[in-house]
């Protein structure tokens, strides 16, 4: 079972999009573009929907929260800090690039790190890259973790960032990491997951699709670390 308790929704639907409040999302809410049964979270973001503030393309993507509902921001270096998560992608729009995880920066527009499904169609299956920024304002640099992941294929990834700021993706038992920047200790950040669809041209029937079997974040005391 996925516990719903540290995340509210965004939905692409409203100007802005619609935010669900995490005690809403508790209490079983489903709709069009998110539902959660039998253990499974489904995600759906068609390419017309609507966005959130600042963003270019729709999602249908949980934000980390307290349980009260209230946002949680924190920062690296207080704690030993993991998003986990079991998904396969079951749509992509034209351009065959969503997002299914994130560490964002709040209040900015520049995540720390984007992971990012990009189908290939010639190969009948995608790539999986990191997009980091090592520092706040640094361009994005792009890294292919694997590929060959079909649409329809479960895979697992482990989102990790150590409190000396070592970053690293584990997909499918694949590692990749980083060192960032100082810079990012003072940032608050928290973990994003679900569709984020890259694309915002075409009708309704193209979108970005994925359904979890495991989500979770932990936020490790340092204690338990050393």
């Amino acid at each position: 079972m996925i516990d719903l308790a540290t995340w509210n929704l965004s939905i692409p639907v409203g100007v802005p999009a619609t935010t669900i409040e995490t005690p809403l999302l508790v209490g079983g809410y489903q709709d069009h573009y998110f539902q959660a049964h039998d253990g499974l979270i489904f995600f759906w973001a068609p390419v017309n929907g609507t966005t959130t503030e600042s963003a270019s393309y729709p999602r249908s993507e949980l934000r980390e929260t307290y349980a009260d509902g209230g946002l949680r921001n924190w920062t690296y270096p207080s704690a030993d800090n993991f998003l986990r998560a079991a998904l396969s992608v079951s749509q992509v729009p034209s351009t065959g690039k969503i997002v299914i995880g994130q560490i964002h920066a709040h209040q900015s527009s520049a995540p720390l790190l984007k992971l990012e499904y990009q189908y290939k169609a010639y190969a009948a299956s995608g790539n999986i890259v990191a997009k980091v920024r090592l520092k706040p304002d640094d361009p994005i640099q792009v890294i292919t973790i694997t590929s060959g992941i079909a649409l329809n294929q479960r895979f697992t990834y482990v989102i990790h960032l150590t409190p000396n700021g070592t970053l690293s993706v584990n997909l499918n038992g694949i590692n990749w990491n980083t060192r960032i920047d100082s810079t990012w200790a003072v940032k608050p950040l928290y973990f994003k997951a679900g569709v984020y669809t890259q694309d915002n041209i075409g009708y309704e029937t193209e979108a970005g699709a994925a359904q979890f079997d495991k989500l979770s974040i932990e936020h490790r005391p340092l204690s338990i670390t050393q």
